[in-house]
């Protein structure tokens, strides 16, 4: 791969512009080239604000520029299958945001294309590089509490998205459990069997939800091949902060992660203690999003694999179709049988 990987993002909202601002001054042997998103003036915008060369309302433009390597695609779920298809036809390494695809039939078409090509791929599971997660999994690694028999993830946001992009989610296990999902295989070492999920509308003003068969709370408990367990809170109800943690419980001891403090200090008064709480996931997870980035550039430069492949997207697509499976039906999901 050449010196320095000459990126192209599409998808210019507020994940993509952060990835394509970290492409452009914090990503070492990149270039942000071309910005492009179908909004009228607004790759231009961020072209001018980012000192990227073109910008474009067309993906095509993208794909067919020889002077691009590397695609970051931040475009809507529903059209990842046939924007990542396209990028690998025209020879362009490829980072997609999760979910991989919208199904799992796509999920394999795109699979196939990928190795017919020989492209590499890098699903945006961010939080496998969140120092947190990151340590927990070396500390796991390195035997410290044993073999793991638990895992329990919480994931609490009290941003309620808006109507139009609740319709369009796929759902509470697609949009945010699968975040857990993918850290469960991750920290666990193995992969979910079976599973069964339950969710409830518990905030009134969320009422809206329903029409789209939709909740603001849910509970998934999952089995792991070796017989290990776990459970994962997902919540769209937490006024007080953007709370994600995990926990993984070993034979030999426990490791918890990550914490809603902004900053490790408590201050203690005659009306009370109060410290200051992370109230959204930019705050929590900045750190993640560019250290991801930056895995990926690495991995094209040294012509390797990334740790979080297309089987990975895969597998954890297919933990949160199956959970919405589970919450819709009621019924235990058994992952050893075809997911469509």
């Amino acid at each position: 791969m050449a010196e320095v990987i000459r990126c192209a993002v599409l998808g210019l909202g507020r994940l993509g512009y952060w990835h394509a601002e970290n492409l452009a001054s914090k990503v070492k042997g990149a270039k942000l080239v071309k910005v492009v998103d179908p909004l009228e003036g607004r790759a231009e915008q961020v072209a001018k604000e980012l000192g990227a060369e073109k910008w474009s309302q067309n993906p095509m433009d993208a794909f067919e520029d020889d002077q691009i390597d590397a695609v970051v695609i931040v475009t809507p779920t529903s059209t990842h299958a046939e924007m990542i298809k396209l990028a690998a036809r025209h020879g362009k390494q490829i980072f997609v945001e999760k979910p991989i695809t919208q199904t799992v039939s796509e999920a394999d078409d795109v699979i196939q294309v990928l190795r017919e090509t020989n492209v590499t791929l890098q699903v945006g599971f961010m939080r496998r590089f969140d120092p947190a997660y990151a340590e927990a999994k070396r500390r796991i690694l390195a035997g410290d509490i044993g073999k793991p028999l638990y895992f329990k993830g919480v994931s609490r946001d009290g941003n309620v998205p808006h109507e139009e992009f609740i319709k369009h989610s796929g759902g509470i296990f697609l949009d945010v459990s699968i975040h857990d999902f993918d850290i469960a295989r991750f920290l666990m070492g193995q992969d979910i069997t079976s599973i069964s999920a339950s969710g409830s509308i518990i905030n009134p003003s969320n009422l809206f939800m329903k029409k789209y068969d939709d909740v603001d709370q849910a509970l998934t408990f999952c089995t792991f091949e070796s017989g290990a367990a776990g459970d994962i809170e997902t919540s769209r109800v937490a006024p007080y902060a953007y709370d994600i943690r995990g926990e993984v419980v070993g034979t030999e001891g426990a490791i918890q992660i990550g914490s809603m403090r902004n900053n490790d200090v408590k201050i203690l008064t005659k009306q009370g203690s109060l410290q200051d709480t992370i109230q959204d996931f930019p705050s929590r997870f900045q750190d993640a999003y560019l250290l991801e980035m930056i895995h990926f550039i690495d991995a094209l430069h040294k012509g390797e694999e990334t740790s979080c492949t297309a089987e990975d997207g895969k597998a954890a697509l297919e933990i949160a179709i199956a959970a919405t499976q589970s919450f819709k039906t009621g019924q235990t999901v058994d992952l050893k049988k075809v997911l469509q």
